[in-house]
């Protein structure tokens, strides 16, 4: 049987027709790696290529001055706009350069030769043309240089034709203040295009004649000084994927400070900042309000304590420090007794000058009822516990109502926190202090506390140290917390420590007397993910532009800006999977890796 004729011609008869296999069906159907990376729609102007919902235009470079200084390329580079920088690099057969380079001397001599026969006045230009050549000619000979063949291709991206041609204006202005000229590619926009792709395929072939010198100035992988020999990798540069890694402790102080909305990664990157430093021997100690660093602390053999109403953890807030050489007994005394007046403010929710002046005096007769004076050895001394205090406030004129609010530490479940002897041992590299499961009220008073113990250990012992104080914030709403953090701040270099300030609530950080200090007094600030109602206080303090403030508006977990001193660049923090599975904050992986353990505890 046949069908009738189409346009003329006969068809097949269906006998002929072999049948199709499903399989052969499928893999017509069925869709390759180029379709799924190809954009949904593809136009070639002459000037541009339109990519879906992107425009394209490719620039090269066809004029470079005499001279290229190092790094001149880095303007560019660093420029915060989305574009593909392309290089092709192909040697040159010396020997062919050379002859051809003795045609181009002897050229150049005849025109000069011809000049001085006619009388004119000489050229400078033939003359400086002639020196470069006879140089060069030099270097190649003695193998002091290399040739090249150089070609250098831009391709922008934008949303719009219009913002496409500004990007172009701003990337000619950038490189036509160094000599180096640049076109478009007309009507070979597509050559140029995949010329672009990383397929190693040159299909404009326009280069230039250039020697290793100039060549290896234009070193792409460059960043605002943020690289440096020594430290830790704080993440890449989002502009040129270069690597960011700083040591702290080589700036005027070692402090930081991270500001970041909930989920936005400031935990993480402080995590992986802890994990990198104990590398290179610092020791590290941690206040942690929220229980995010037992985990890091169990894998690295750190301490870690509890610090809650219940727990067999104590702190003596009346511990004294051992003076150094350079320290006098009286003064550490004075100072401890004038913090514990501070302590008491936020322990008792304020207190009148009346009152304060009444404190000041009970605690030293407190320390005086032990024989403890500027006279006498710290290092061997038992001091006085809260309701030593209660008893000689009790049997002070004036102070019956200062007993009885004193009397709730002292007495029944609250005095388990603080009325007890210190029975902490926090000789190790990574000490955590989890304050997670104390009440809410007396949560700022045990990071005060906490913070105070620690403060005197740093006096005492000089070491290396990282001081991470998270969820700063919990301390900046008393002015006695925010006071005490900033006195750490200022002092801290003294006594080689770097003192590390997460928050995520920029509002009350910022609005506490003692916020902005602590930020200037931080060579190191960290911004990720902001939020919009606290964006202009952020923008406000550190003086960021409409593109800085829109791209932490805008920012990935992980992603922000990072400031070293009077530079900056926009960072992304990246860890490895061994580092990921260590310090991971993420509810959902969390438990992915706790079934995982418990799936290998079965096994076992």
């Amino acid at each position: 049987m046949e069908f009738p004729s189409l346009f003329g011609k006969k068809t097949q008869p269906v006998e002929d027709l072999a049948p199709v296999a499903p399989e052969q069906i499928y893999r017509t159907g069925a869709a390759t790696l180029r379709d799924v990376i190809a954009p949904a729609a593809l136009e070639v102007n002459p000037s541009f290529i339109r990519l879906g919902e992107k425009f394209v235009r490719t620039l090269f470079v066809f004029s470079y001055p005499r001279y290229l200084a190092t790094n001149w390329f880095s303007p560019i580079i660093n420029l915060d706009k989305v574009f593909d920088i392309t290089f092709f690099i192909h040697p040159v057969d010396t020997a062919i350069v050379m002859r051809q380079l003795r045609k181009q001397v002897a050229r150049v001599q005849s025109q000069i030769a011809m000049r001085e026969e006619k009388g004119q006045v000489r050229d400078p230009l033939l003359e400086t043309a002639y020196q470069d050549l006879e140089d060069l000619r030099d270097r190649l000979q003695q193998a002091r240089e290399r040739l090249f063949n150089f070609g250098l291709y831009i391709s922008l991206y934008a949303s719009k034709v219009e913002e496409l041609d500004r990007l172009e204006n701003e990337m000619r202005a950038l490189l036509e203040a160094r000599l180096v000229y640049v076109k478009p590619a007309l009507f070979q926009q597509a050559e140029a295009f995949r010329s672009c792709v990383p397929l190693d395929t040159d299909e404009l072939q326009i280069s230039t004649y250039l020697n290793s010198g100039p060549v290896s100035s234009t070193f792409p992988f460059v960043s605002f000084d943020l690289t440096s020999n020594k430290g830790i990798l704080y993440g890449v540069n989002r502009h040129n994927n270069s690597l960011i890694l700083f040591d702290r402790w080589s700036l005027p102080n070692a402090n930081s400070v991270t500001f970041a909305t909930s989920g936005a990664g400031k935990s993480y990157a402080m995590k992986l900042e802890v994990l990198r430093s104990l590398m290179f021997g610092v020791h590290v100690i941690i206040i942690d309000p929220e229980r995010e660093y037992q985990y890091l602390a169990e894998v690295v053999g750190g301490a870690y304590f509890n610090i809650s109403l219940t727990s067999p953890n104590h702190i003596n807030p009346f511990d004294l420090p051992v003076p150094r050489e350079d320290e006098s007994p009286a003064d550490v005394l004075r100072s401890n007794i004038i913090n514990l007046v501070g302590f008491f403010r936020i322990l008792l929710g304020g207190l009148t000058p009346e009152e304060d002046a009444l404190l000041d005096r009970a605690i030293t007769e407190t320390y005086a009822a032990r024989d403890i004076t500027a006279e006498s050895d710290f290092g061997a001394i038992t001091p006085p516990t809260l309701s030593d205090l209660a008893l000689v406030v009790a049997s002070t004129q004036g102070g019956e109502q200062i007993a009885t609010r004193i009397k709730k530490y002292t007495e029944g479940t609250w005095s388990g926190f603080l009325n007890q002897q210190t029975n902490l041992d926090i000789q190790n590299r990574l000490v955590v202090f989890s304050v997670r499961d104390m009440e809410e009220e007396l949560r700022p008073v045990a990071m005060y506390i906490v913070l105070h113990y620690i403060w005197n250990i740093v006096r005492t012992d000089l070491k290396k140290r990282l001081l991470v104080v998270d969820e700063a914030w919990w301390l900046m709403r008393t002015e006695d917390g925010a006071s005490f953090l900033y006195g750490i701040a200022k002092r801290a270099r003294k006594y080689f420590l770097g003192l590390a300030t997460i928050t995520q609530d920029v509002a009350d950080f910022m609005d506490s007397p003692y916020g902005k200090p602590i930020v200037t007094n931080s060579s190191l600030q960290l911004l990720l993910k902001q939020s919009p109602a606290t964006i202009q206080k952020v923008v406000e303090t550190f003086n960021l532009t409409e593109e800085e403030k829109f791209l932490l508006l805008e920012s990935e977990v992980g992603e922000g800006i990072f400031f070293a001193g009077l530079k900056h660049v926009a960072i992304k923090i990246i860890a490895s999977y061994s580092e990921d599975q260590v310090i991971t904050s993420d509810p959902q992986q969390l438990m992915l890796i706790k079934k995982a353990r418990e799936e290998f505890d079965q096994k076992q």
